[in-house]
């Protein structure tokens, strides 16, 4: 197979797209005309448009090369899709196939990925120049109707003019980029090697880790995780990232717009601890969740300070744990959430419903037996069972099962499952060759034609 690497040019990427619709045509004719139309498909057509759409990315990539920089990460380390996905964040939108735009650090950014490198670029903020981070915080002031008093700056993706492509950075600000998406990502943190220890003590971890492979935790900004998954009682994950939006569009810093789309900075504690918010939130539909979001922010400034949050992170786990639960909206599973996807505390697994289902269905788990409503018992029964079971990172092990189990990720399941069933049936039919079952033979092969079609 054709490597894609920087030095690849788009002539190349054509010349072999095209070498493979040639081959496509001729493989397919064969299945065609022996009239096994589903195998011509999974065979051949699927796999050679999926190689075609990714070879037409790099050759974008290649073209864009001023506006887009890259650093090495292959899939196994970091799948986007999962990754930003699977309800650990609520500020990411797949904007086009494989190119998810969302803000981080102060800045928006889109991101996506070949096979081994991690692509993205960002766009210039309003009065930011070029600065990641100690970006000034415009005043902003919630309003009843939700609407802003401060513009945005506009950047139209579609236009190629010098002035509407996202800034070239220098050497020193390009630098605190890569490291700003290194730490967000923890990219210090080798995947590969938790995926073969948590395999190793865990029988179906391994089997689920086939599909599920690149599932990192992100280290967030510990204010916006906290506030954000205040909003995710009784909730879902569409809706939570609606309001996540709404709360940063009303009381955020204004920084670019995209196509029509506005995007701002998280509040800061400042703006959400205002005696004007709950009502305002209020009028957003954030129901009861506007008091706990205002009175959370007014209790951490007044007791605590701008930096309680992030001296969280050098704090114990259990210790940190207990200081969230102190504020208003912060049981045990939002309490977990933030110290595992914010505070360095990869111990951490958040317990819901779902994770006790996991738990009981797949584990045999013991915890909550005979109960129908998960107390805090249970969920410190369950947090330690996976603790001994998976270790010091059993919270991200955790999220790679999570993410298996969300309805949006099943067809990744169904495909592995086809899988498994197709190499049993080659072992199958190899086992029955051997022995010299020749109708058995044949009666497998009908099985994989219908199967296929």
């Amino acid at each position: 197979m054709h490597v894609l690497d920087s030095k690849t040019s788009t002539v190349d990427v054509y010349r072999v797209i095209e070498l493979l619709t040639i081959k496509s045509r001729f493989l397919i004719g064969q299945y065609l005309r022996r009239g096994q139309v589903g195998i011509a498909v999974a065979r051949f057509a699927v796999p050679v448009l999926q190689q075609y759409r990714i070879m037409s990315q790099h050759a974008l990539l290649s073209m864009g090369a001023k506006s887009w920089r890259s650093l090495a990460c292959s899939r196994s380390e970091l799948r986007l899709d999962l990754t930003l996905g699977c309800g650990q964040t609520f500020r990411w939108r797949e904007m086009g196939e494989g190119h998810w735009t969302g803000v981080m650090a102060g800045r928006v950014w889109t991101l996506t990925q070949t096979d081994d490198r991690l692509w993205y670029h960002t766009y210039g903020t309003q009065g930011s120049e070029g600065e990641v981070n100690g970006r000034k915080r415009a005043g902003v002031r919630p309003h009843g109707n939700g609407k802003r008093t401060k513009g945005t700056i506009t950047v139209k993706e579609e236009e190629t003019s010098e002035d509407q492509e996202p800034k070239v950075l220098n050497s020193e600000q390009d630098s605190k980029e890569e490291e700003a998406l290194k730490d967000y990502f923890q990219l210090n943190v080798k995947l590969v090697d938790l995926y073969k220890e948590w395999g190793t003590a865990d029988h179906h971890f391994q089997r689920i880790a086939k599909t599920f492979t690149g599932v990192r935790m992100l280290r967030q900004d510990p204010t916006e995780c906290l506030f954000s998954f205040i909003c995710t009682s009784n909730n879902h994950i569409s809706r939570i990232q609606g309001m996540v939006e709404r709360l940063c569009n009303t009381l955020g810093a204004p920084l670019c717009q995209l196509d029509g789309t506005s995007y701002h900075d998280f509040p800061t504690l400042e703006a959400l601890a205002d005696s004007s918010v709950e009502a305002c939130l209020r009028d957003l539909g954030f129901g009861y969740r506007a008091r706990f979001l205002q009175q959370s922010a007014r209790q951490i400034l007044d007791t605590h300070g701008t930096d309680w949050l992030q001296r969280l992170r050098s704090a114990p786990y259990l210790e940190a744990r207990d200081a969230l639960r102190s504020l208003p909206g912060v049981g045990l599973k939002v309490a977990d959430c933030v110290c595992l996807m914010s505070l360095d505390k990869a111990c951490a697994v958040p317990v819901d419903t779902h994770v006790w289902q996991i738990a009981r269905r797949d584990y045999r788990c013991g915890a909550g037996t005979g109960q129908k409503s998960l107390t805090d018992k249970v969920h410190r029964d369950i947090g330690d069972f996976f603790r001994q079971l998976w270790g010091p990172y059993a919270g991200w092990a955790h999220s790679v099962l999570f993410c298996s189990d969300l309805k949006k990720f099943q067809k990744l399941k169904e495909v592995a499952i086809k899988k498994e069933e197709d190499v049993e049936m080659k072992i199958s039919e190899k086992t029955l060759k051997k022995n010299g079952d020749r109708e058995s033979v044949q009666r497998v092969k009908r099985v994989k034609c219908d199967a296929a079609e």
